[in-house]
């Protein structure tokens, strides 16, 4: 996959989830607009949380560590690059890596992803 197939398979869902990461709690209106995404792509629970364990985590995680990064709110042009360049090289060991810290790179946010998975659930009759 190139980088401009991620980027029209993944890159809107990508910065619609982005807000999780932020320094204040999504609004009504972000996870509304997050669950809208995600119905349009149709995905599954066990893929979404791979999709936030591997695609997003480890670059969004480094927003929240890094002293200089401002996060208040994203560069969506910033975001999508380091987003596209993380998830080009996510292949063999690196994966598999990504898939072991995974629990150390979602752990900040993991209570917001949650709430986002029930308000999905909600929405789809599964709650």
């Amino acid at each position: 996959m190139n980088a401009q197939q991620l980027v029209d398979e993944r890159g809107d869902l990508w910065l619609a989830l982005a807000p999780l990461w932020l320094e204040r709690e999504p609004s009504e209106r972000d996870y509304a607009h997050m669950i809208e995404m995600i119905e349009q792509h149709d995905m599954s629970l066990k893929e979404l949380e791979w999709m936030f364990r591997l695609e997003l985590a480890p670059v969004m995680a480094r927003h929240q560590l890094s002293i200089a990064s401002e996060w208040r709110k994203f560069d969506d042009y910033a975001l999508m690059k380091q987003l596209v360049s993380h998830n080009l090289r996510l292949k063999g060991w690196r994966r598999k890596s990504w898939a072991l810290f995974s629990g150390l790179t979602t752990m900040m946010v993991r209570h917001r992803w949650v709430e986002l998975m029930q308000r999905l659930m909600v929405t789809r009759g599964e709650l």
